[in-house]
C-alpha cells in the first residue's frame, strides 16, 4: 500500500510537470524546424568509393591523402553557421553504435582514432539561398591496415549566445545530422577479440545496477551480439540478478559498459561475482569475475536510486507534518470562525428592541 501511495504521488508530479512544459517544448520544437528547415545536405561519393551505401565507404591505400567533399545547402532568407563534429564510433551501454558526440570513453586498443585522421573545420557559415562545399581532409597511416577505421560526421545549426540566454532552463529539442565514414585497405578478415575489463557497481539512469565493462580489441565490427550475465554472492551459486540481451553490435575497437539492473532494489555491501557469457558473429567468450561492493558505495547509490525515493527521497516525517499542519491550521480556522459567530450572535441579542408599555387608560 506504501508504494502505490508513492506511485501515485510520482505520477502525480510526472503529470503536472509535464502539463506545465508541454507547450514551452512544443513553442521551441516548431522555432527549431523553422530554423533548420532550410538546410540540407548531400554526399559527394568520390571514384574510391568502395560500395554503394548511404555514408562514406572509402577504400584508401597507406599513407594516402585526399579531400572528401558534403555539398551544405541554405534554403532559406537567412545566413545559418553550422557546427562539424567528427567523430570516432563508439558502443553504448544498449549495444547500439554512437556516429555522433559522446562522452563515452575510448578504448586503449584504439590505435588510429578516426578525429587524428580525418580533419575539417568546425564550423561552416551557409549564406541565404546558397549551395557551399564543406572539405574534409584524409591522412591515412603509413603503415599497412587490416581491418576499418569508423567514424562520423556530424553537423548540427550552431546556437547563437543570445539563443543560449533566453533558453536557460528550458528543455529545448536540437537536431544534428550524423553521416557515416568507413576506410579500409584490404578485404582481410578479422576475427573479433573480446576482453573482459571490470565487473562494478554503479548508477543506470539514477537506478542501482552492476556494470560489466569489456573490449573489443580488433578493428572490426561485430553483429548479433547477445550478453548473458548472473550475478552471485561469492560463495553461492544462487543468482541474486541476472539479466540477457540480444541483437546488440560493437564498434572497431570500443569497449562496452553493459549494465545489469538491480530491479529497484537496495545495493548491498559485499563480495560477489559475475558469470557472464557473450556470443557473437560465431564467437563465444566466458568470463567469471569476482568483484566487491564496499559499505561506501552501497550507501552512496542507494541514496541516489529514484527507485528508492520511499526510503530516501521522500521523507514521511515531513509529509506527516505538513499533514498536521493542515489539519491543525482548518481546526484554528472553525474555532476563530465559530468565535466570530458568537460574538456577533450576541451583539443581536444586545441590540434587539424591548417591546413598547401600553399607556394606562
Amino acid at each position: 500500500m506504501k508504494k502505490q501511495k508513492i506511485s501515485w504521488l510520482i505520477a502525480l508530479i510526472y503529470i503536472m510537470f509535464g502539463c506545465l512544459t508541454m507547450p514551452v517544448q512544443a513553442a521551441e520544437q516548431d522555432k527549431n524546424d523553422a530554423s533548420e528547415g532550410g538546410f540540407t545536405y548531400k554526399a559527394i561519393y568520390p571514384e574510391n568509393q568502395h560500395n554503394e551505401v548511404g555514408y562514406f565507404d572509402l577504400r584508401m591505400k597507406p599513407g594516402q591523402k585526399q579531400t572528401i567533399t558534403i555539398q551544405m545547402s541554405n534554403s532559406s532568407t537567412k545566413e545559418i553557421v553550422m557546427d562539424v563534429r567528427l567523430n570516432s564510433t563508439k558502443t553504448n551501454s544498449n549495444g547500439v553504435l554512437e556516429y555522433g558526440s559522446s562522452s563515452l570513453a575510448k578504448d586503449t586498443s584504439l590505435k588510429y582514432d578516426f578525429s587524428d585522421i580525418v580533419k575539417g573545420p568546425e564550423t561552416i557559415t551557409i549564406p541565404a539561398k546558397a549551395t557551399v562545399d564543406y572539405n574534409m581532409e584524409i591522412a591515412m597511416p603509413e603503415a599497412t591496415f587490416d581491418g576499418v577505421i569508423s567514424g562520423g560526421i556530424e553537423i548540427q545549426e550552431k546556437e547563437s549566445e543570445e539563443a543560449k540566454k533566453s533558453q536557460k532552463g528550458m528543455v529545448i529539442n536540437k537536431y544534428a545530422y550524423v553521416i557515416g565514414m568507413l576506410l579500409t585497405e584490404t578485404d582481410k578478415e578479422i576475427k573479433p577479440d573480446l576482453q573482459l575489463n571490470k565487473v562494478y557497481p554503479e548508477l543506470k539512469n539514477y537506478r542501482n545496477a552492476i556494470f560489466i565493462n569489456f573490449s573489443n580489441k580488433e578493428a572490426a565490427f561485430i553483429d548479433e551480439m547477445t550478453i548473458d550475465v548472473q550475478i552471485m554472492k561469492k560463495s553461492s551459486d544462487e543468482v541474486v540478478y541476472d539479466t540477457k540481451q540480444s541483437k546488440m553490435r560493437m564498434a572497431p575497437n570500443s569497449m562496452i559498459d553493459f549494465p545489469v539492473s538491480l530491479n529497484g532494489e537496495k545495493m548491498v555491501a559485499g563480495d560477489y561475482r559475475a558469470r557472464i557469457n557473450v556470443t557473437a558473429d560465431g564467437g563465444k567468450w566466458s568470463w567469471e569475475e569476482p568483484f566487491t561492493i564496499t559499505d561506501e558505495d552501497a550507501d552512496k547509490f542507494n541514496q541516489e536510486d529514484v527507485s528508492l525515493l520511499q526510503e530516501n527521497g521522500i521523507n514521511w516525517v515531513i509529509i506527516a507534518l505538513i499533514v498536521g499542519g493542515i489539519f491543525l491550521l482548518s481546526i484554528a480556522i472553525f474555532v476563530i470562525v465559530r468565535m466570530i459567530n458568537k460574538k456577533s450572535g450576541k451583539k443581536k441579542k444586545g441590540k434587539r428592541k424591548q417591546p413598547k408599555k401600553k399607556d394606562r387608560v
